[in-house]
């Protein structure tokens, strides 16, 4: 078996374990299987400006499942994956997510269920063979009670606080050109097709990564 054939297999051979990473993600999340879930994660994840490491990762992540949602479920979508290397790559996957949210109404405690609609921004990398998250950027569109579709402004309404825009299309300029600039004829130029693995990149364009407000 030639090397180039080899290297054509074990690309395909990574983009199966990252979109089995991105399922595991969600079936470890949704079950609050927290070992199984900080796993998935390179050992030396950044958690904070000033903590790192998976100890550190389940601790924040205990504290924000108990105190957040009573339960969650994560479907995930559209995902593309864009190699770096051989040991680094980048991708953007669709994320449909339920939650059931404590809140409280006229003194009684009682419960909301959020539907949210979002994009990760992933960076994965392969250490000693095997895939990891590096980094998960969450970029939001949407968060709303079941019955009331979130129409207007700052999408983001979480009971009991207050609302705000999420970053859903911070990642990529194409959405604000769009509405800034409509066509001046009926034959506006075409831009040339990204380069072989470079799509994710080049709707990009350079942009600065968005400030992510933690739910």
């Amino acid at each position: 078996m030639n090397n180039d054939l080899l290297k054509r297999i074990e690309k395909l051979e990574s983009l199966d374990e990252i979109r089995q990473l991105v399922a595991k993600y969600s079936l470890s999340l949704d079950m609050r299987d927290l070992d199984a879930h900080v796993n998935l994660f390179a050992e030396d994840i950044q958690v904070t400006r000033k903590l790192t490491g998976r100890q550190h990762l389940k601790a924040w992540l205990d504290d924000t499942l108990r105190l957040q949602f009573t339960g969650t479920s994560h479907h995930i979508g559209n995902h593309i994956i864009e190699f770096v290397d051989e040991d680094n790559a980048i991708g953007v996957v669709y994320s449909k997510n339920e939650h059931e949210t404590p809140t409280t109404k006229d003194g009684v405690e009682t419960a909301e269920w959020v539907i949210m609609q979002m994009i990760y921004w992933d960076n994965y990398q392969r250490i000693d063979g095997r895939w990891y998250f590096r980094r998960r950027l969450p970029c939001y569109w949407y968060a709303t009670d079941l019955n009331a579709p979130p129409i207007g402004d700052q999408k983001m309404r979480w009971p009991e606080r207050e609302h705000y825009d999420g970053a859903y299309h911070d990642l990529f300029p194409s959405y604000k050109e769009f509405w800034k600039n409509p066509p001046q004829d009926d034959t506006p130029e075409v831009a040339a097709p990204a380069p072989l693995n470079e799509f994710l990149t080049t709707m990009r364009r350079d942009a600065l990564y968005p400030k992510i407000r933690i739910r």
